[in-house]
């Protein structure tokens, strides 16, 4: 008994618990369903009270009416049930169940005439209430499986007229008809108020519920998206460089010069660089800077030996909001130019126009492109996701991102940003730059054709007497990874060509002359890899 006892109460706990466990609209859920399905019920119960009560006539007759009505609130929970997850497109339409329901309430009818013959009006007492449970359960069930409600009133008028047919040859007059008709249509005006409009409130609840659900799901999705896009545009950069420099130093190693090490020393430090950024990327805590991007990006450029050219006296004007996208955007052409160009030269652009601000990054040897073709990788390659994750970032403050080619091999990616954009991730300041972030950028009102990038050879000036601001010595070492970009050690006189028109006009081809730059032969086979 103590062991029965304690299963009981430990079922109870258990349903209880169950019922706390739900959410709210789960429980407004259950106790409007279990409201619609024990309605019906309420109207037999009066009867058969009475019933059990009274020993008079027809007893029999009596019974049966009972039975026909509870049977039908029994088929009402089923029929219900099924017919309000049709209602909400979940289940299909229980025809069965609704003819088995209007079969039952047709017989409940016909029992109904019987015992009015026998007994006359005068004693009908509360026998036709047992009809309304019936009549709700049928024509509440009718109206949930409606695909409209206009439709359900045709399909209420038809019936209304069928049943005073119906009764006439049960010995019904034209006046019992009549009242007949008028009760079908009452009850079923009266069903479509109670369980039609039960049905309603159901499904709006849960369609709510079901947004408030999508939208988590797109709130985690965009976070996991927007995660993804942080690390490309983040690791991406620091790739290229430890790829270009391992090429580099795998060059010089096979030409026997000491300088391998040092650039390996490099790729170390831009690996140590990337694991910091991907450690600060996860804690949310990075930001770009524009001039940092910047600065990197000639660096990077001129260690390929691509000449670039950078003006941005507008950069310092800008509100921090656009300089944090403006940085993304020129890290991700760079890396671009890198991977997916044979360029030569490569210029950057920043001004202000009115009210918005305006960044361009044009090059040279785009790959595949003759005409004027948009919606690129950046530099002539197809679309990825670099160019996607750009797009994303530019258009969550209402600016455009255009890229295509413009001429025969020159492609544009064109970033357009207004000033007074302020949407962007709240994330801490990075520490101070530890390299100078305009070494050789032109100064405002210093036309940029009269600066010549750093660590280009020009006409007046030998390759070996002009050495990249970028580059480090032995007293000046540059920072690598995020400030500025990684640039490639100076190779040693002694390793330089002597004919600098021809190592230029040596190509960038697989198959080198021995005096080809360890610099264009690693970038070569870099791209090869990367094809």
């Amino acid at each position: 008994m103590r062991a029965a006892g304690a299963r009981g109460v430990t079922g109870v706990r258990t349903r209880v618990g169950g019922w706390r466990g739900r959410s709210r609209i789960a429980q407004v859920d259950s106790y409007m369903r279990w409201t619609l399905y024990l309605l019906p019920g309420l109207f037999p119960l009066g009867p058969t009270l009475a019933f059990l009560g009274d020993s008079g006539a027809h007893r029999t007759g009596d019974a049966v009416l009972l039975l026909l009505g509870w049977a039908q609130c029994g088929v009402g929970v089923v029929l219900f049930r099924q017919a309000l997850e049709h209602y909400r497109m979940r289940h299909p339409a229980p025809w069965r169940w609704i003819v088995l329901s209007g079969a039952l309430l047709f017989l409940s009818v016909i029992q109904l005439i019987a015992l009015v013959r026998a007994d006359g009006p005068e004693h009908l007492t509360s026998r036709p209430t047992v009809l309304m449970g019936g009549a709700l359960i049928f024509f509440g069930a009718l109206s949930l499986l409606a695909p409209r409600v206009r439709t359900y009133l045709w399909w209420c008028l038809l019936g209304g007229v069928g049943a005073a047919v119906a009764v006439l040859p049960f010995g019904g007059r034209l006046p019992g008809a009549v009242i007949t008709a008028v009760m079908v249509w009452a009850a079923a005006l009266w069903a479509l108020a109670t369980v039609r409009s039960t049905g309603w409130m159901l499904a709006v609840m849960w369609e709510a519920e079901n947004a408030r659900t999508v939208q988590a799901r797109l709130a985690v999705a965009e976070e996991r998206l927007r995660f993804g896009r942080d690390m490309h545009d983040v690791l991406g950069r620091n790739l290229t460089v430890i790829a270009l420099k391992s090429e580099l130093a795998a060059e010089l190693a096979r030409r026997g010069s000491p300088a391998a090490l040092e650039q390996m020393a490099e790729v170390q430090r831009v690996a140590r660089d990337a694991q910091r950024d991907m450690r600060e990327l996860v804690r949310g805590y990075r930001r770009a800077d524009l001039h940092t991007e910047l600065a990197g990006a000639r660096g990077v450029l001129g260690a390929a030996r691509i000449a670039c050219r950078v003006n941005d006296a507008s950069g310092d004007a800008l509100p921090d909001a656009v300089q944090s996208v403006l940085a993304w955007v020129v890290r991700e052409g760079t890396t671009n130019v890198l991977r997916h160009a044979d360029a030569r030269r490569c210029t950057i652009r920043l001004r202000v126009a009115g009210p918005l601000a305006v960044l361009e990054m044009e090059n040279d040897g785009a790959l595949g492109g003759t005409g004027d073709s948009r919606d690129t990788d950046g530099t002539g390659g197809t679309g990825g996701t670099g160019l996607a994750g750009l797009r994303e970032r530019v258009r969550a403050l209402g600016g455009t991102v255009e890229a295509g080619h413009r001429a025969r091999g020159v492609f544009r990616l064109t970033v357009v940003v207004p000033l007074a954009a302020v949407e962007v991730p709240p994330v801490a300041e990075e520490g101070p730059s530890a390299g100078v972030a305009g070494a050789d950028v032109p100064v405002s009102g210093a036309p940029v054709a009269d600066v010549p990038p750093a660590g280009v050879p020009t006409a007046d000036s030998p390759m070996t007497d002009v050495p990249p601001a970028h580059v480090p010595t032995a007293d000046a070492p540059v920072p690598v990874g995020d400030r500025p970009y990684a640039a490639a050690v100076r190779t040693p006189e002694a390793e330089r060509p002597a004919d600098r028109e021809g190592a230029v006009a040596g190509g960038r081809g697989v198959g080198r002359e021995p005096d080809t730059p360890p610099e264009a032969a690693a970038l070569t086979r870099y791209r090869g890899g990367n094809a």
